[in-house]
This record gives C-alpha cells, sequence and structure tokens, in this order.
C-alpha cells in the first residue's frame, strides 16, 4: 500500500466520481483551529456556538507534570469556558439543515465507529456540530486521520502528501447492518466479499447468498470497475430491500482495512481466492454460534486507563503516583487526629 493509494482513498476525491451511486453528501474544509482543538487532549469540553457548555477541567499537560503540583481542589481543576467557532459552526449547520436535519458525521477518511457508546442512543446521528465533537473527541479512528494517515504505508522513505482535512457530513440513512457488505479488488478485480457486520449471523444473507454476490458484481462492472484512480482498493456497499446496490465508502488495498472474515494474507497472496474463476468468494456468518463480540468494544475503556495500565503515558503515571501519595498523607494526618481526639 502506497501513500498515493491512502490520498485516492480520500472522500473528496471519490465521491465525485461516484456521486450518483452514494449518498448525497457535503464536504467542509476543516479549519486549523478545529483541528488543534480535536487534537487537544486536554480540553474536553465538546461545544460549539450552538452550546454554551462548561465542564470541569482537569490539567495534565507534560509541562505541568514537571512541575511539583500540589493536589488541592483550588489548584486541580478549573471552570473553562467551550470554544467557539462562529462561521465553522454556522457552515456546519447550514449543511446539515440542506441534508434534513440529520447527517452522518466523517472525516477524510474514516468515520468515528468506534466512539458511538459515548453518544446518545450508541448512535452516530448527529444534529450539531456539538454532537459532532463529541465523537470526533472520543474517536481513535478519528485521531489516526488527523496524526498518522500513512502509517502502515510501504514507501515511508517518500515524503508524506499534503492533506487539506475536510469534514463530510452524509445524509442520514437508516442502514440495516445485514444490508453491508465490504469488497476487495485486485488489479481490478472483484476477488472477495465479506459480510461488514461480521458478528451477527443475518438469516437472509444466508437465504441470498448468490442474489447478493451477483447484485454486487454487476454494480461492481457496470459501475466501480475501472472508474477509480486505483486497480487496487476496498469498497464497501449496501443492499437495500429493493435489491439495489449503493456504494458507501472506498478504503486503501492494505492492512490499515479491516480485512474482516478474509486475512490479508490470503487477500495479498492470492491462494484459494485467485484459484477461484466463476467470481468473488463470499464470505459470512453462518450461524448464531459464530457470533462474535463487536471488535470496536475495547475503544470503550477509557484511553487513560489504558496509558496507566500499559505504562504508555508516563506523565500520567507520575500525577496518579502523586495523587495516592497526596491520599496516604491525607489518611496519616486523620489518623493522628482521632488519635489525639479520642476518649482516654
Amino acid at each position: 500500500m502506497k501513500k498515493e493509494q491512502v490520498v485516492n482513498c480520500q472522500f473528496s476525491v471519490w465521491y465525485p466520481i461516484f456521486k450518483k451511486h452514494t449518498i448525497k453528501s457535503l464536504i467542509l474544509p476543516l479549519p486549523q483551529n478545529v483541528i488543534d482543538y480535536l487534537l487537544d487532549d486536554g480540553t474536553l469540553v465538546v461545544s460549539g456556538s450552538d452550546h454554551n457548555t462548561q465542564q470541569t477541567h482537569t490539567n495534565n499537560s507534560n509541562s505541568d507534570a514537571e512541575e511539583d503540583i500540589q493536589w488541592s481542589d483550588d489548584e486541580t481543576t478549573t471552570t473553562v469556558t467551550a470554544p467557539e467557532f462562529p462561521e465553522f459552526t454556522s457552515q456546519v449547520l447550514e449543511a446539515i439543515n440542506s441534508l434534513g436535519g440529520r447527517v452522518f458525521p466523517k472525516l477524510n477518511w474514516s468515520a468515528p465507529r468506534d466512539a458511538n457508546w459515548i453518544a446518545l442512543n450508541s448512535s452516530l446521528q448527529c444534529r450539531s456540530l456539538s454532537d459532532i465533537f463529541l465523537l470526533f473527541k472520543s474517536s481513535d479512528f478519528i485521531t489516526h486521520d488527523l496524526t498518522q494517515p500513512f502509517l502502515q504505508c510501504s514507501d515511508q522513505d517518500s515524503p508524506d502528501p499534503v492533506i487539506n482535512y475536510e469534514l463530510v457530513l452524509r445524509k442520514w440513512s437508516e442502514l440495516i447492518p445485514g444490508g453491508e457488505f465490504r469488497c476487495f479488488v485486485k488489479e481490478n478485480k472483484l476477488i472477495a466479499i465479506s459480510q461488514r457486520d461480521y458478528t451477527q449471523y443475518y438469516q437472509h444473507v444466508l437465504k441470498q447468498e448468490e442474489q447478493i454476490s451477483q447484485a454486487i458484481q454487476d454494480f461492481f462492472s457496470q459501475h466501480i470497475q475501472y472508474n477509480f484512480l486505483d486497480e487496487d482498493f476496498v469498497f464497501d456497499v449496501y443492499r437495500d430491500s429493493q435489491g439495489r446496490v449503493w456504494l458507501i465508502d472506498l478504503n486503501p488495498f492494505g492492512e490499515v482495512t479491516d480485512s474482516l472474515l478474509f486475512s490479508w494474507d490470503e487477500l495479498t497472496s492470492g491462494g484459494e481466492i485467485a484459484e477461484q474463476q466463476e467470481g468473488p468468494a463470499f464470505r459470512y456468518t453462518t450461524s448464531e454460534v459464530t457470533v462474535q463480540p463487536s471488535p470496536c468494544l475495547s475503544y470503550r475503556i477509557p484511553r487513560d486507563f489504558v496509558d496507566l495500565s500499559t505504562g504508555e503515558d508516563a506523565y500520567k503515571l507520575i500525577d496518579f503516583l502523586k495523587l495516592k501519595k497526596s491520599q496516604q498523607e491525607e489518611s496519616g494526618e486523620e489518623d493522628e487526629e482521632e488519635e489525639e481526639n479520642a476518649p482516654q
């Protein structure tokens, strides 16, 4: 997987090509101050000018960790006002309204699917900028887009392409997970199809295997094949109740993309997949016995807990130890007072 392939899979690159075959969407340039806000690990407020929110903020920056922190309520917590982006907020609200008042948000590549647990009703449906900020600031997928989109590329020695980050707002559509499929294309040939939500068993997929596979192959040959900028790529589709297929997303052909019910060794080396001459390999969950927990469950653990348990963030560990020491000292002082005041 090359950096150029990652660049070509940006939403603003492929959307104009396949606009007729996908969900209506709007693309807004992401201002630098908004990017800085999304990457600011310390600011926990999630508000645009559509809400007037204040929250308690604990400062755990690296510079503070080097100082002698006095652990008292007055010094460790401060009230901060949510940052405001009036012009950008106005653009976002106008775009949301033009798309029917409800949208599915994403960046150049990723949607915050790993953060749906924090949203109301565990949904990625957004009605305001603050809804979007809440999801984006809670998502590792979004952070990856903003900080290391070329991490797993093979041409690391070449300079990183300049990325103009964008907020993508897609008209909200009620998609049934059992209708989503991921398709793998190698040398412009559709070699494999996987059930997107492989953690669940969908009886209709088992019953309609041939129809689903044929519908996706027809859609690929008529609308996708030879029309994309690369010959190796991954695309996601949705087959609705009427049997019509819609393009949902495009992804790089490489390990940065989840291979679902296949392995990347199978997809890249060929093997039995390449030997199938009649059509692409089609895999799906065949019974309730094979149902698995969602891979996104691991993202529901607060990041601070993970950093402390693995020792990845030394400053958080230092702050934690100082807090424990302070608590022990306070406990010792209370014990001494109780002994002095105890009846003789």
